[in-house]
């Protein structure tokens, strides 16, 4: 890629999982994950479409080449963090498509992270079992 090169760029995030996503008009649609390609990357096809969705939701006339890094969390969190990256870059590409993305949910972060363990206890909520005598 040419260093005269336009791209957008953003971060998302799901629990411990940041992908950081490039988008860059293109003529076909051709994503990269960590330096491999989405079917490499991810061989469930349901994490697949998660990452497509927010593409696919806007149906952008204008194809991109998506360029994403990766880390942390696991493999499901990094699908979800690489779509709310791709949502955020779609937002700042054309904010006519903020509608649509935030209907769909693509925009917000999901807070939920794991509960830390309790003193105690065997794990966050787990206790050990009672036992009158």
């Amino acid at each position: 890629m040419a260093k005269d090169t336009q791209y957008i760029a953003a971060i998302g995030r799901r629990k411990n999982a940041t992908a950081q996503v490039r988008l860059t008009p293109d003529t076909k649609r051709t994503f990269v994950i960590n330096e491999r390609s989405l079917d490499e990357y991810f061989t469930v096809e349901e994490l697949r479409k998660v990452v497509q969705s927010p593409l696919n939701l806007v149906e952008t006339k204008d194809n991109f080449h998506v360029s994403v890094v990766v880390k942390g969390g696991g493999i499901s969190a990094q699908a979800d963090a690489i779509r709310h990256g791709i949502a955020r870059a779609l937002n700042k590409y054309n904010e006519d498509l903020r509608t649509e993305l935030k209907s769909a949910g693509y925009l917000k972060r999901d807070p939920r992270r794991k509960e830390r363990k309790k003193p105690g206890l065997r794990k966050a909520r787990k206790r050990p079992a009672w036992s009158k005598r």
